[in-house]
Parts: C-alpha cells; structure tokens; sequence
C-alpha cells in the first residue's frame, strides 16, 4: 500500500512542477517528466507483483 502511494505522490508532484508559477519551482520544471515516469512505472510495477503474488 506504501508503494502505491508513494507511486502517486510522484506522479502529483510531477504534475505540480509542470503545471506551477511558482519562480521558487521554475528551475526544477524540467524534472517533472522524470518525476511522472518514475511514478507510473513504479505503480505499474507494484500493480503487477501485486497480482502475481496473489495467483
């Protein structure tokens, strides 16, 4: 349950630095792909081995 959430506190925050006005934050927007991709594949990956453990 951890690494689900965890996977979509990334995916947040991706989403946040992409989409922020904040000058504080302007240098670290070109992290936000990183930071998205991360995520998905982390919640894809903890989906995945979820479902196989439980067959």
């Amino acid at each position: 349950m951890l690494q689900i959430i965890g996977s979509v506190a990334f995916i947040f925050f991706g989403l946040f630095l992409k989409n922020t006005k904040n000058p504080e934050f302007q240098r670290s927007r070109k992290y936000s792909k990183f930071f998205i991709i991360l995520g998905a594949l982390t919640l894809i990956g903890t989906i995945i081995l979820k479902y196989l453990k439980s067959t």
